[in-house]
């Protein structure tokens, strides 16, 4: 056979076995980009006998509405997806290159685990693999996949990762096979049970939960669009948002946002904070919000949330904007004996590394630790304001107090009383020491903040 004629065949037996991951692929991306890596890249598996086509995995460069992007995706048709040393190799070549193109990461991973008889040498691959990913997290974004079956040290990615993107119904990702994790609780629970995104409520590993991949390509394109570079849009001054005079509500609060601009990222985990990316006034901006309501209490899962959002913004020099509404920490034993405590002090370090602007709004209550984490000019935030029917106080009510000092024989109920009735938590006591710098009609907010973005932006 002639060295042509060799070549093409080779070329299509790789077709034929990547088939439906080029497919993935190419639903994913713009027409005809995509630019494949170490094309025939193999090694031979002793213990099937067989050679892995292409390493079982397809790597390589396209582009996205025109924005380029690394991509790594697995072929589970060689070997079951399994992971070599070989296999992490290719995939570490494609990382170095993305880092050296300053150029995001797009991950489709679909694995069983490791492929047998690799030994020792699969998890040197691993760990050589994982720290690379690690090390590009804060320079270039990262996307993963859940395109199928993830199990094994890869699922670790998952906690890398910027963006995690599981399909309804389809995607599975645990550290261990669900049968062993199943037998290990003694009961029979299904793979989406175990490791599907209903299954991880707690886990924090959900961004977002779509139905198909043109779901993933519109979002991946929505946020590459916000965190590419900002431009100012000065007409966006003149908008009010007339309802929030009435009454606040979050889909009114999200009214600061431009128009189809703001994506909320985690919404199954710890609900009762928001975290969006967005622009404002044209500037990209990482928004918390918190519920609406009485005020959130916090808990070591809601900062961790907070905690990992906030060096998401850190990373990506974005803007950091809170809307607060929060009575401090929950008064419990369960809170009381978690990690709130040191997942609060993590919170306020990664705080403390965000150089772009930093702006609080209190909007509904900030008691205690609620306006010291989120509101107040010591922990470094450039602007804060309060609407005018704000809360800012140390305790929520006289009764809190009062139970706060009940052991204190000294303490005078009247005067405490006094001091934190509604009319004393008015923001215009914390305005006047100079820690609010204005207190605004609620309707006026957009204006203040596309002004103070602007101010600071860098």
């Amino acid at each position: 056979m002639d060295k042509i004629s060799l070549l093409q065949k080779r070329k299509q037996d790789l077709l034929n076995v990547g088939k439906d991951i080029r497919k993935d692929i190419g639903s994913l991306i713009d027409t005809d980009s995509f630019v494949e890596l170490s094309v025939f890249s193999f090694s031979k598996n002793e213990f099937y006998g067989e050679e892995a086509q292409g390493e079982g995995v397809v790597t390589g460069f396209a582009t996205i509405n025109d924005y380029p992007f690394y991509i790594v995706a697995q072929n589970p048709a060689v070997l079951s997806g399994g992971v070599s040393k070989a296999n992490c190799a290719k995939i570490e070549k494609c990382l170095n290159q993305a880092e050296k193109a300053s150029t995001p990461v797009i991950w489709l991973l679909s694995s069983n685990g490791v492929q047998l008889g690799e030994g020792v040498n699969v998890l040197e691959g691993l760990a050589s693999l994982i720290l690379k990913s690690s090390q590009l997290k804060g320079s270039v974004p990262q996307y993963l996949i859940v395109n199928g079956e993830v199990y094994g040290q890869l699922s670790v990615l998952a906690g890398i990762c910027d963006f995690t993107y599981f399909i309804d119904k389809k995607s599975v990702i645990a550290a261990n096979s669900p049968l062993v994790i199943s037998a290990g609780n003694g009961v029979n629970i299904s793979k989406l049970d175990v490791g599907g995104a209903g299954g991880l409520i707690n886990a924090n590993l959900a961004t977002f939960i779509v139905k198909d991949f043109a779901e993933i390509k519109k979002s991946i394109g929505e946020i590459t669009e916000i965190l590419s570079a900002s431009v100012i849009d000065s007409d966006e001054l003149n908008v009010s948002i007339a309802e929030l005079d009435k009454s606040v509500d979050l889909k009114s609060i999200f009214k600061v946002f431009d128009k189809d601009t703001a994506i909320e990222l985690g919404a199954g985990y710890a609900p009762e904070i928001k975290c969006c990316l967005g622009r404002v006034g044209g500037i990209a901006v990482a928004a918390v919000i918190f519920e609406c309501g009485d005020g959130v209490e916090l808990n070591a899962q809601n900062i961790r949330k907070l905690k990992d959002f906030a060096e998401f913004a850190s990373f990506y020099g974005l803007p950091y904007v809170t809307f607060v509404n929060s009575l401090g920490i929950k008064a419990d034993l369960a809170t009381n004996n978690s990690l709130v405590l040191k997942e609060i002090g993590e919170y306020v370090s990664i705080l403390d590394c965000i150089d772009a602007a930093k702006i609080s709004v209190v909007y509904g209550k900030a008691i205690g630790l609620g306006y010291t984490l989120f509101a107040a000019k010591s922990m470094g935030y450039d602007y804060s304001y309060a609407f005018a029917n704000a809360k800012i106080a140390l305790f929520d009510s006289v009764q809190g107090a009062e139970i706060e000092y009940s052991e204190d024989k000294k303490a005078d109920k009247a005067k405490l009383a006094q001091k934190y009735s509604d009319e004393n938590s008015d923001p215009i006591n914390a305005a006047k020491g100079g820690y609010i710098d204005n207190i605004i009609q609620p309707s006026f907010i957009k204006q203040y903040l596309i002004a103070s973005l602007q101010m600071l932006l860098k």
